[in-house]
Formats: C-alpha cells, structure tokens, sequence
C-alpha cells in the first residue's frame, strides 16, 4: 500500500492511499493534482474520504465523480457535497481491503471527523484533516476549546506509531510557537533542526508520528509543567487541561 501526499493550493497536502490499482484520497480541495496522479500511476478513483465541510478540503469532489467508482464519505453533522455516505463516531468504512474507524473530533468546525486505520504492518493511519497538525493544531471556527482539547486528547491517545496524516504544511510555524511555549524541550528543538532540513530539501515534513506529536506539540502536552507556567503568563485561569488549551489557542491566533 502506497501512501503519498499530493501538494495543492499553497500549503495543503490532499493524501492518496493506493494498491498499484486503486487508489483512495482524502478531502480533495483541488481535483487538478489528485487527476494528475490518477492518470501518472494508471489507477482507477475508489473511494473520497472528507473530514469536514471547508472549501479547501471539499472543492474538487464534484469533478473527481465522473472517475469515482465508490462513495464519497463524509461527516454526518456536516454539509459535504451530495451524494455522500454520512458517518459519525465508531461508524467503520472498508476500503483497499483496510477498515477505517471514524473518530468524532469537534473543534476546529462542529461536525469534524477523522480516519484511523489501526494497520497490519505496525504503522496505523490517522487522517486527521484540520484538528491535529503536527507542532499544533487547527484554529476553532466553529467549536469550543473543551472539544478540541478532548478531541485532541482522543488522537494523542492512539497508538504511537500511529501516522499522522493532517491536511497542511504548517509544521515550521507551528514548531516557531511550540519553541515560545516549551523553550525547555529538548525533544522539540531536535525536531526544529530536522523540519527545517526536510523544508530546505523541498520534503513534506508529515506525516509525522503520535508519539513524536506527544513528545513536542503543546497542544497535547497541557499538563507538562513549562507548558502550564507558559500559559498562565498568557492569562490561563488555571491550571486545567482546557484552560491550558485555550490560553495557548489564543496566543497561538496572535503569535507571529
């Protein structure tokens, strides 16, 4: 099984899973690069896996149809483009012979979903789209910080191997902010230094690992000491999770 990260726009990846004769892709902003692949790799279009209703995620469904040969699935809660098969939480999809587990992660909009597949080579699968990047994570448009400190929580709490597929580049920025919160941790500066030469080489730096993303992304690390002291030198109420959380979401939306 192939997995790639197709770049479009400016700084989205439109994730392609393929078996050399199928191929699955998930939330499709832009049909032009997932055609390209399709036709360059000689494989026929299965299935669309949408984790939430956002243009840049959603744009390309309607002209990849006429090449689907499966369903578009896409969260229940959320206005995807029609047809699609509705899922919510626990719901399962079986695609190029994986099962794909649907996780609830409300937040960034209200009806967020992601996709884990728990792997039979080690090497689970988590696409995540918005919520969880690596070094941070998506900006609350429709939904609470509560729910996206618990849906975060759900994803940090999968197993380490776990690939973490989410829908942007954003990681350098990310890591600029998780350096200001955490300047301690030593784990994070190493993975600074590595971004950086995988950037320079013209890499994607993802997908990144769940045990990478609980070592340096202070998001998931809200109850780390330096990342509490962070936090309420930025006004954090007190010391619990999603106050935590909201504290560094706010200066997060600010920082430069």
């Amino acid at each position: 099984m192939d997995l790639i990260a197709l770049p479009a726009f400016t700084d989205n990846y439109i994730w392609m899973l393929h078996d050399g004769t199928d191929a699955v892709v998930v939330d499709p902003g832009d049909a032009a690069p997932v055609l390209a692949a399709l036709d360059a790799r000689q494989l026929a279009l299965a299935a669309i896996l949408v984790t939430h209703h956002h243009g840049d995620h959603v744009g390309g469904v309607d002209e990849l149809r006429p090449r689907l040969k499966g369903a578009v699935y896409g969260p229940r809660a959320e206005a995807i483009p029609e047809p699609f098969v509705p899922l919510a939480d626990g719901d399962t999809v079986q695609l190029l012979g994986l099962s794909f587990t649907v996780i609830d992660v409300p937040g960034h909009t209200a009806g967020h979903i992601a996709y884990f597949e728990a792997g039979r080579d080690g090497a689970p699968l988590l696409f995540c789209g918005d919520t969880l990047f690596s070094g941070g994570c998506g900006r609350l448009f429709e939904g609470t910080a509560e729910q996206m400190h618990a849906s975060l929580a759900k994803l940090a709490a999968l197993p380490g191997e776990t690939r973490v597929c989410c829908a942007h580049e954003y990681t350098l920025s990310n890591l600029k902010f998780a350096r200001a919160v955490e300047p301690g941790n030593a784990a994070l500066a190493r993975y600074q230094a590595e971004c950086e030469a995988t950037r320079a080489a013209s890499r994607p730096t993802l997908p990144s690992r769940i045990a990478l993303e609980r070592a340096v992304n202070p998001f998931l690390r809200c109850a780390e000491p330096e990342v509490i002291a962070s936090a309420r030198a930025q006004g954090a109420a007190s010391t619990a999770g999603a106050e935590v959380f909201a504290a560094l979401r706010r200066w997060k939306n600010e920082f430069r």
